[in-house]
Order: C-alpha cells, then sequence, then structure tokens
C-alpha cells in the first residue's frame, strides 16, 4: 500500500508573536520544518510528501528542501484555514497513493516508531490517529473566567498527529465537509461526521507541537535529550 504525507505548513505564528511563520523558525541551527522533514524522509514507510505552504513561498521552498528531502513530490500553496491547506495537499498527492497520512508541520519530534504504528493501524482499521490520555485536570468555566464544572478526565485524549486514513475515507470525508461547509479542528473529526470508528495509537509528549515561544525552548531541550542519549 503506497504511503502519501501531507505537511499543512501554511501557518503565519500569529500565537508564536512572530514575524516569521513558526515552520521556518529554527531549532538547532535548522528550521522546524527542516527536523519534521528529515524524520519522515528517513522513515521507510513513507514513499511520497506532499508540503502545503503560503502561495508566497512555493517556489523558495522548493528549491530549499527538494534536493535535500528526495521524497518531496510537491511542494503546493496551502488555504485559507488549516483544513483548506490539507485538502489543496491532497490534491497535489500522487494519484496512486492509497494511504494519506497528515502531520503538523511543527511537530518535529514524531519518531518512526509512532509513524510505523500509525500507518499499520490505518492499513488494518480505515482510520488512525496518535494521541496521549488526559493527565491535567479539566474545567469548565463560564463567560467571565468562573468555573461551572469539573470534567472527568477519563476517556480523554490529547490528539496528536500524524494522522492516517485509507485515501477512499479521506475523500468521503472531504467532500462531505466541503458540501456541508463543516471546518474540523483536525482530520479525524471530518472522519467522525461519517460514522467511522477511529483508531488510537499512543503518541509521546515529546511529540510537542511548537505554538508559543515557551514550546520553542521545550523544543531545544528535547533535542538536547535526544543528543545525549546518543552520545
Amino acid at each position: 500500500m503506497k504511503v502519501g504525507l501531507i505537511i499543512p505548513a501554511g501557518g503565519q505564528g500569529k500565537r508564536m508573536g512572530n514575524d516569521r511563520p513558526k515552520q521556518y523558525l529554527e531549532l538547532h541551527g535548522h528550521p522546524i520544518l527542516h527536523h519534521t522533514l528529515k524524520v519522515f524522509q528517513d522513515c521507510s514507510v513513507i514513499d511520497s510528501i506532499v508540503l502545503a505552504v503560503p502561495e508566497n513561498d512555493v517556489a523558495d521552498i522548493q528549491g530549499q528542501y527538494q534536493n535535500d528531502f528526495p521524497k518531496i513530490h510537491r511542494v503546493t500553496a496551502g488555504g485559507r484555514e488549516r483544513q483548506d491547506s490539507v485538502y489543496n495537499g491532497f490534491l497535489a498527492l500522487d494519484p496512486t497513493i492509497e494511504l494519506v497520512i497528515v502531520h503538523d508541520a511543527v511537530r518535529p519530534f514524531v519518531d518512526s516508531a509512532m509513524i510505523r504504528a500509525v500507518v499499520h493501524s490505518a492499513q488494518t482499521d480505515g482510520a488512525a490517529i496518535v494521541a496521549i490520555p488526559l493527565s491535567d485536570t479539566l474545567k469548565r468555566a463560564d463567560s467571565e473566567g468562573k468555573v461551572t464544572e469539573t470534567i472527568p478526565r477519563d476517556k480523554l485524549w490529547r490528539v496528536q498527529t500524524p494522522q492516517a486514513f485509507r485515501r477512499e475515507i479521506f475523500v468521503e470525508a472531504y467532500k462531505k465537509a466541503i458540501a456541508e461547509g463543516f471546518y474540523g479542528t483536525d482530520e479525524a473529526s471530518l472522519v467522525e461526521r461519517l460514522g467511522i470508528k477511529i483508531s488510537i495509537v499512543p503518541g509521546s509528549a515529546f511529540n510537542l507541537k511548537i505554538t508559543h515561544p515557551e514550546d520553542l525552548i521545550l523544543g531545544q531541550a528535547i533535542l538536547k535529550h535526544s543528543a545525549d542519549q546518543t552520545e
């Protein structure tokens, strides 16, 4: 089964408080996007990669990354929302791809074992996501910021990426979402609306999404920890 990866990298990094999109910020001398791409380039189950980036960056990103990461099939323009960027990436995939994976550009600490696990699960069950159990106490608040209730955290999960789907499921989910004007926070939320059961693959707290300035500090610590483990 041929596996194609879509990396939506069209974000502008507003929550990071930086003029540069967060995927281009540097960790340990390389852009975050570089670290993310390297993991998938080195993972044998991935056959092809499509990047969806800001329209003005397409030519530059293609020139910067395609030689170093030969699995990149195409660099295409992202859309207004993340969901639009993912769909643009899907349209640019090799049509022979049978299994579609989506991964955040700013989750550079995913590992090959996680990728293989989510691919295997999606091949078997049709749809799979990476997630970790919720460990913090969860509160609901009113419009004034006052706590109204504590929500039991058993059976609650913090969803990460990668997320993987058989091509036909991915297509059906997007067709329904487009027809109904629905936008979800991830691809799994689109697939759920088809009534399809999605399998959960264990993730890791290290599989950090770099969104806020403090996440860069954590990212540097993770890289240092990884370097120390290999010495």
